[in-house]
């Protein structure tokens, strides 16, 4: 590729309105985050795959990880939806844009889209750029008109502008007036600092649309928790460029979150940003990214949390089972979410039977029964357990209330665990475990990395040649807490245990006044619950 080829997607949407995604550049500056040439590779064939409309991939020139990430990208992904868009700054004062080597490295990057940022703040070009508000403009004219000359479409981040507008109104709008007469695209009105109200955005975004006649962007920071807003503040207002990261991934709070604007430009407003499908891919190319960048799933996001359409109490319930539209402002499949029915102190006959449902069990409207689960529940959570946050606890509960009994692979008879404190500071773990299993005792032992590893291999030890199938799982997760009530030592302790057979993950609780017993009923849930849902016959 030259450096004055532009190459287009195979099924670019209509031009008339941008999705801009900035998750490479401006959301790799979040705290934590660190991507490799490798993650950025795979971010970007997810945002493509989601269809975004724009990508914009980093500073080619200034970062040497960023030049091989073009490099590779135009080698490496053939783009469906997304155009690749480089990130520079207008050539330096005193210069020329034909001879500055940072604007040379943009057209080599061979990006058919790049992005400027310019100073639109006068106490930025005076302080920052130390030079004079007329040569700011001047750096705008020639980078801009220097890179359209290319055959490059440009793009124009108007950095501090909210605050540069609100100083000096006049002179803002003029480098927004420069930009557009020099041939950029868009010119992009960035709130660099967060600091902006809906209702500020729309005024000023209206004035500025008015004024200058440019085709608007928006680029919104979340330190005041409105970039979402802001940005759609702006949309109604006539901007028709969106510039957003996954998951509001960012500097210091973040940035307006893709994927919430996306969600209500095509749901709430009705405009067609996206491929045809590409909607019901949200949840998975959320949590996709979130993967990527080694981050956990922020559970509370909205559209795409696993708590964003989850219902805990029984009034909610209620309402739900008659029609779940009551309780929910969007069907979740239309985003790929599914609603999910939390089991709690709070939870009432309605609550249960449609978690019976989400869970495959047939409570078949046996009202005396559902009231013996409710009872059940309540007085579980009143002694510390948690099955919001345990499905599968919940579930071997409903199956025994439902069934007559409980699932039994095994029955414990007793069960040890030693920590041995050794003169040289190290520490020994084991535990021994006797249980019965396919009418057979088994006394296992075996040591562990802490004392409910050395619990978690010696049951393994013992059932493994009864069940092969718990070759398989694995703790994923441990969490301990302390319960409310008598103090240190002697407090509840609440255990939550997440497993996993490589596939499938669910999780458990215990409570008791010892971590270890607690751990040891957490344990033995999370292996009669994976020999559940392989299949297997209980033992008894």
């Amino acid at each position: 590729m030259t450096t004055t080829e532009a190459t287009e997607p195979t099924a670019a949407l209509d031009d008339g309105f941008h999705v801009f995604d900035t998750t490479l550049r401006d959301g790799a500056q979040r705290e934590g985050i660190n991507l490799t040439v490798a993650d950025k590779l795979t971010i970007a064939r997810h945002l493509d795959d989601f269809g975004v409309g724009f990508i914009e991939g980093g500073w080619p020139g200034a970062n040497p990880r960023d030049t091989e990430f073009f490099a590779r990208a135009r080698a490496e992904i053939d783009f469906k939806n997304a155009r690749l868009v480089a990130f520079g700054a207008t050539r330096r004062a005193g210069g020329s844009a034909a001879e500055d080597p940072q604007v040379r490295a943009l057209l080599e990057s061979g990006a058919p889209v790049i992005t400027l940022v310019a100073k639109s703040h006068d106490r930025h070009v005076e302080l920052a750029l130390r030079t004079t508000l007329e040569e700011n403009l001047e750096m705008v004219r020639d980078t801009v008109s220097h890179l359209v000359a290319q055959g490059r479409r440009v793009f124009v981040d108007c950095e501090h502008f909210f605050d540069g507008y609100r100083a000096n109104p006049e002179y803002a709008k003029s480098v927004v007036r420069v930009a557009h007469e020099a041939g950029a695209d868009v010119v992009i009105l960035c709130d660099t600092n967060g600091g902006m109200l809906p209702a500020q955005v729309t005024a000023v975004v209206s004035t500025v649309l008015a004024d200058t006649g440019a085709r608007l962007g928006i680029h919104a920071q979340d330190d005041t928790g409105c970039a979402v807003a802001n940005t759609l503040a702006a949309v109604d207002a006539g901007a028709t460029h969106v510039q957003c990261t996954a998951n509001g991934y960012g500097e210091r709070v973040g940035n307006a979150n893709l994927f919430p604007v996306v969600a209500a430009l095509e749901i709430k407003y009705g405009r067609k940003v996206l491929p045809d499908g590409a909607l019901a891919e949200m949840t998975r190319i959320s949590h996709a990214i979130a993967e990527v960048v080694n981050l956990t799933p922020s559970t509370h996001q909205p559209y795409v949390g696993v708590s964003a359409f989850a219902h805990k109490a029984g009034l909610h319930a209620s309402a739900i089972k008659v029609d779940p539209d009551l309780y929910q402002h969007i069907d979740p499949e239309r985003v790929g979410n599914t609603m999910r029915m939390l089991v709690s102190d709070m939870a009432g006959r309605a609550s249960i039977e449609l978690k019976g449902k989400e869970l495959g069990v047939d409570l078949g409207g046996d009202r005396a029964l559902i009231a013996r689960v409710v009872e059940r529940v309540k007085e579980r959570e009143l002694a510390g357990y948690t099955y919001e946050a345990a499905d599968a606890s919940f579930e071997l509960l409903l199956r025994a209330e439902v069934e007559g009994r409980a699932r039994r692979y095994f029955r414990t008879e007793s069960w040890r665990a030693i920590v041995e404190d050794r003169p040289d500071g190290t520490h020994a773990n084991e535990a021994t475990v006797k249980l019965w299993a396919k009418g057979e005792r088994i006394v296992a032992t075996a040591e562990g990395n802490g004392p409910v590893n050395a619990l978690d291999r010696a049951l393994r030890v013992a059932l493994e040649r009864f069940y092969p199938q718990l070759a398989k799982f694995e703790l994923v997760d441990y969490k301990v807490r302390i319960l409310e009530g008598k103090h240190g030592t002697e407090s509840t302790t609440r255990v939550l245990i997440s497993t996993t057979d490589g596939t499938d993950e669910w999780n458990t609780v215990g409570v008791a006044p010892n971590v270890i017993a607690a751990s040891w009923q957490a344990l033995e849930d999370a292996f009669t619950f994976g020999l559940l849902r392989a299949g297997v016959e209980p033992a008894e």
